[in-house]
């Protein structure tokens, strides 16, 4: 796939983050599990746990204002994920594959589906909305294009291997130079330091719903 094509097709990216991450983010960036980790200094049995085992539920790293809430890893239960994976690849490669990627939506309507999905359609968050192409200039290298939810197993859990995960110029497309399959997301090797410099507004959502406009700065 063509840089140009993508930014043309999707010009906006998605994160779901929690409530409040806003001014950690800015001020430190994004950060996958493992980055989180080593941040941390966490290792052991507590870094084998959160990175390379199903996460059922949050997970606060970290005390005080500096802290980093893991997400749960709920639609990616290990018995089903197990049933989807192809080529040898086990649950545990799964989930350290995961947990070393930052991950954004680049349709809204797939950010729409997890804020409305049962566990968090109750709950606020706040909700990056990134410009495409300064992004994607910025970070090409270490991008990826995936054509599924890569961490969901639900209703039904779709066959996947770890070449899933395609580089732009690799990712498969037709004579149009449209995507042979729509990406769904777009993930970046380990953390986004420069974040800020490519988010253009933060929205407070509950499920759907817009409750304000969060400053940049």
């Amino acid at each position: 796939m063509q840089v140009a094509d993508l930014v043309a097709r999707y010009p906006r990216l998605y994160h779901m983050a929690e409530r409040d991450a806003w001014p950690s983010i800015r001020d430190r960036g994004l950060f996958s599990t493992i980055a989180v980790l080593d941040m941390f200094h966490i290792n052991g049995a507590q870094r084998t746990a959160l990175n390379s085992d199903h996460r059922p539920g949050k997970v606060t790293v970290g005390t005080g204002p500096g802290q980093v809430v893991l997400r749960d890893q709920k639609p990616m239960e290990t018995s089903r994920l197990a049933t989807a994976l192809l080529n040898g690849v086990t649950p545990r490669d799964w989930y350290e594959t995961i947990n070393s990627k930052v991950f954004f939506w680049v349709q809204e309507e797939r950010l729409h589906g997890l804020l409305n999905a049962r566990p968090y359609r109750m709950l606020e968050h706040d909700v990056l909305v990134i410009n495409t192409a300064s992004f994607v200039a910025a970070h090409e290298n270490q991008i990826w294009l995936c054509h599924m939810n890569s961490g969901n197993t639900f209703p039904v859990p779709h066959k996947r291997d770890l070449t899933a995960f395609k580089r732009i110029a690799h990712y498969p497309t037709k004579s149009s130079g449209a995507p042979a399959k729509e990406v769904v997301e777009l993930v970046v090797d380990y953390q986004v330091l420069d974040i800020a410099q490519h988010v253009i507004e933060v929205r407070r959502m509950c499920a759907t719903e817009v409750l304000g406009i969060i400053p940049l700065n």
